[in-house]
């Protein structure tokens, strides 16, 4: 009975986040970036409670509350900067970690090597790489019409862009991968993938990878994006890859603190990490692919695959969105 009422809750507020996150998507970029900054704020203080839990604080000296409240403004601060700048985030990475070592360094008498790790990691992880779907979604060039891109006109009268596709498609993707890796691996998952998660076999692996490649090649007949049957299938597996390590990170984190969930927020999921881990990652991973994979493969067959490297970079170089 008690199984049957957290699969209920599980499913109901999975289908309520995932019908607020798809309005969001589709309202624009100034709601995602509120978005966003909800998630930075929220993760930090999940990852934080990871490293200043009591099985961590065993090995490693927890970070002040001057420098855990300094992390958690700067990972916020990374989709504030993906909002108004979009490209060009790699330099606000690397100032706001050369800002936040000195922080630590003056607010410890004697810092550990450990807690300047945690920070710096905390910095990437809950800041710079969620910034990353703001910066997918502000990918300006317009969707070529295709079934649902000309739906979606129809419904918003917003003509659809590559960033509002390219976002939606991730989206999708990872739940067909989770979902496709779930049933798979509870049919004939006998395999173990790893002893990071014991849950986790071969078999499941695989099927989430194919339902992976299944959803992005839907995705392409869908929305024409990606444009080849090729680009999609390797962005199915790229997606796959990026959330199944987003899994396994936190799963790390979570053994390592002792811990089952990163929290309680979310009725049957847990906390916020636990339930978007395999989107932290994602993000970036699409993001790359979109503006130099994808163009990569339009160009190689015209000019081959290594002038079609050199054009796709001498163009990021340039543009407003930098790989």
């Amino acid at each position: 009975m008690q199984k049957t009422k957290e699969l209920v809750n599980r499913v109901v507020f999975g289908v309520l986040l995932g019908a607020v996150s798809a309005v969001i998507i589709l309202y624009g970029k100034q709601a995602m970036l509120g978005m966003l900054l909800l998630v930075a704020y929220q993760a930090s203080q999940e990852y934080f409670g990871f490293m200043t839990s009591k099985q961590m604080r065993k090995g490693m000296p927890p970070p002040p509350m001057l420098v855990t409240t300094a992390t958690t403004v700067m990972c916020m601060g990374m989709s504030v900067f993906a909002y108004f700048y979009r490209g060009r985030s790699g330099t606000l990475l690397a100032v706001a970690a050369f800002l936040l070592l000195v922080l630590q360094v003056v607010a410890n008498k004697r810092p550990k090597f450990t807690q300047l790790a945690t920070g710096l990691f905390g910095l990437f992880y809950c800041g710079w790489l969620p910034s990353f779907w703001l910066k997918l979604r502000y990918l300006p060039d317009l969707a070529p019409p295709a079934p649902v891109t000309d739906f979606l006109y129809s419904l918003t009268h917003w003509p659809p862009t590559i960033g509002l596709i390219a976002v939606l498609t991730t989206c999708f993707v990872i739940v067909a991968a989770d979902t496709g890796a779930y049933f798979v691996g509870k049919s004939v998952g006998r395999t173990k993938l790893t002893e990071i998660s014991p849950k986790k076999t071969v078999e499941g692996a695989v099927g989430g990878m194919a339902a992976a490649v299944a959803l992005a090649l839907g995705s392409h007949w869908a929305f024409a994006w990606p444009t080849t049957p090729l680009a999609a299938a390797l962005l199915g597996v790229m997606v796959f890859f990026s959330s199944l390590f987003g899994d396994l990170i936190e799963s790390i984190m979570k053994r390592d603190a002792g811990m089952k969930d990163s929290g309680d927020l979310i009725p049957g999921h847990g906390g916020l990490l636990d339930r978007f881990d395999s989107y932290i990652f994602s993000g970036a991973v699409v993001y790359f692919f979109a503006v130099f994979v994808q163009p990569v493969l339009n160009e190689m067959g015209l000019i081959g695959l290594g002038p079609a490297i050199v054009k796709v970079f001498s163009v990021n170089a340039i543009s407003a969105q930098p790989v």
